[in-house]
């Protein structure tokens, strides 16, 4: 882990990105406070530190030598627990993953859409050869691909292999409850029925519930419900709309069941948080 550390300590830039593409370093110099985000399609590795993410009643916490997998985009709150960090991504694409993968492998029931591991030590020598690319730039287009692929390979045969075979099946359940949560997070301030979501996934109301639930750890109300809450948080805090006006522009119809929903997910009243929000970032 000393050489992946160094490595990563000289090579991350402040967007994450790098020169080989699909391919993320970071450094975090502190421990902070828990922030909503999303996920990203991503295999995710610490080499030091540790986090925690949460998404819904789940928790998820993870240190140097274990590693993320989430296979759908998600909304999460997270923070670091321990800084300094250091951290590598991978892009997980699906046509890459597909290749991998024999024709006609069974599909099986949608995996949970996060999931930490210990990563092996073949899993971890691929990875440390991929980041070592970035000091041998006209090795990386030849090299690169090949070590993307067998960083997948690890992955699909290891503990968190079902959600990484999902991604590259596209008739799988993984890729159809993709589909639903795609739909809610573009259009957040919509109402869906869940009918209708289940019909856009060709599944059964039933099994799109249950589906949802075991991708997600929420119900498709209560995925909604925490986009629209992280999507009011970002207008509060510009300052640019009051609290009734935000509540509506993300889809409530009432301010009060707004604020009580607020104060439930954030401790605090919109109006109160936004303020102190504001405050620790001036």
């Amino acid at each position: 882990m000393d050489e992946l550390r160094a490595l990563i300590a000289r090579h991350a830039r402040p967007d994450e990105t790098t020169a080989i593409d699909g391919v993320l370093l970071s450094v975090t110099a502190e421990a902070g406070e828990p922030r909503a985000s999303t996920t990203g399609t991503v295999f995710a590795l610490i080499a030091q530190g540790s986090k925690r993410l949460a998404l819904g009643e789940r928790t998820f916490d993870y240190g140097p030598g274990q590693y993320l997998v989430a296979s759908v985009d998600l909304p999460i709150t997270g923070h670091y627990t321990e800084a300094p960090a250091l951290g590598f991504g991978l892009v997980l694409r699906p046509s890459v993953i597909a290749q991998l993968l024999l024709d006609g492998a069974a599909a099986g029931p949608p995996p949970a859409g996060l999931g930490v591991a210990d990563a092996p030590p073949e899993l971890l020598d691929a990875v440390v050869r991929m980041v070592r690319l970035l000091d041998h730039p006209a090795d990386q287009a030849v090299l690169a691909p090949m070590l993307e692929r067998e960083i997948l390979w690890r992955l699909i045969n290891g503990p968190l292999g079902a959600g990484v075979r999902q991604i590259g099946m596209t008739d799988s359940s993984l890729t159809h409850i993709g589909r639903a949560v795609r739909a809610i997070t573009s259009e957040p301030a919509r109402s869906f029925r869940v009918e209708e979501l289940a019909r856009t996934c060709g599944m059964s109301v039933s099994a799109f519930h249950r589906g949802f639930q075991a991708v997600t750890a929420l119900s498709p109300i209560q995925f909604q419900k925490q986009l629209r809450l992280r999507q009011a948080r970002l207008l509060l805090l510009s300052g640019a709309d009051d609290v009734a006006t935000v509540a509506f522009r993300v889809g409530y119809d009432s301010a009060s069941q707004f604020s009580r929903e607020y104060r439930r997910e954030f401790g605090l009243p919109p109006g109160r948080d936004a303020a102190r929000l504001r405050a620790v970032a001036a």
